[in-house]
């Protein structure tokens, strides 16, 4: 009989691609990983990975056992859920990574209606780019993300998660106080081409936002500054190094007296943000108050 810990171990695999990030993000030895895998083999009586010079990929079988794992772990989510509502399910700990301004946007405040809604849920909150969140919800490492939209990222019909929109905003240029199109109603991206521009690290969802919306535009942006840190972007666009591509939501509160923040002509960037959560966990008594609170916030 096939042990679902390792089905488990299996997915990590195949979604880190080596036996040694696997390890990692499940907290356990590569060499622990790599017996489950051989135990796994066993049972199954197939050959399931196969190991080279840049890492682990699935066999066919393992490749047919994967597309079953997805449903296995998603009904062993809903058993899970199902089990906790039978015994009330009133109380618990419930940990949230999202991204910082997701977290100023809508989990702050969710937390705030869980207060007064549902008392029992203690939520934890943990600080995390859309592109690592989604790995920790798969890893088990947390219970629920609040993630960006963005390239490579899982779909919405990804078999392994479910995905709860919760908003939209467009991204907004930031130009210095003295930049030639300081004065336009509006700011063509195509008109920027020329400039330095200031922006996320590679990687970072925004990055890739950023960078499409230049190439719709006909051309490369010459990031000449990098930051995660939007307040950063914006002082280093005041000191006039450079332009700036910043989501609507993350200028609230900043000092913008160094530079002019103005709508992009034509269709505006967007980033797209959702929650997720391991399928099948989304009925659990404890997470689905907290994705109703999420998405209560949003609309608010």
């Amino acid at each position: 009989m096939i042990e679902a810990r390792r089905l488990h171990i299996l997915r990590a695999v195949a979604d880190h691609r080596t036996v040694t990030a696997a390890a990692a993000a499940l907290y356990l030895t590569p060499s622990a990983v790599s017996q489950q895998l051989t135990a796994l083999e066993q049972e199954t009586g197939h050959r399931l990975v196969e190991r080279g010079a840049k890492g682990v990929r699935l066999t066919p079988a393992g490749e047919i056992l994967l597309n079953h794992t997805h449903a296995v772990l998603a009904q062993l989510e809903r058993a899970e859920a199902e089990l906790a509502a039978y015994g009330s399910g009133e109380a618990g700990t419930v940990t949230v990574a999202a991204f910082a301004t997701g977290i100023a946007q809508v989990v702050a405040p969710a937390v705030a209606r869980l207060v007064a809604a549902a008392p029992g849920i203690r939520i934890r909150v943990q600080d995390a780019e859309g592109d690592a969140s989604l790995p920790m919800v798969l890893d088990r490492q947390v219970d629920v993300a609040v993630a960006v939209e963005y390239r490579g990222a899982p779909p919405a019909d990804d078999p392994r998660l479910t995905h709860v929109p919760l908003y939209a905003e467009p991204f907004d240029a930031v130009v210095p106080v003295g930049h030639r199109l300081a004065d336009a109603p509006e700011v063509p991206l195509a008109e920027l081409a020329k400039d330095p521009w200031i922006g996320p690290y590679p990687g970072n969802p925004c990055h890739d936002v950023v960078v499409l919306a230049c190439e719709s535009a006909g051309f490369e942006p010459r990031l000449e500054h990098s930051s995660d840190d939007f307040r950063a972007v914006v002082a280093l666009a005041s000191a006039d190094v450079g332009v700036a591509l910043v989501p609507r939501s993350a200028l609230r509160g900043m000092d913008l007296s160094g530079v002019v923040v103005r709508p992009v002509d034509g269709v505006a960037p967007t980033r797209r943000v959702f929650a997720a959560v391991r399928r099948g966990a989304e009925e659990h008594p404890l997470i689905r108050p907290v994705l109703q609170a999420l998405g209560e916030a949003a609309q608010a």
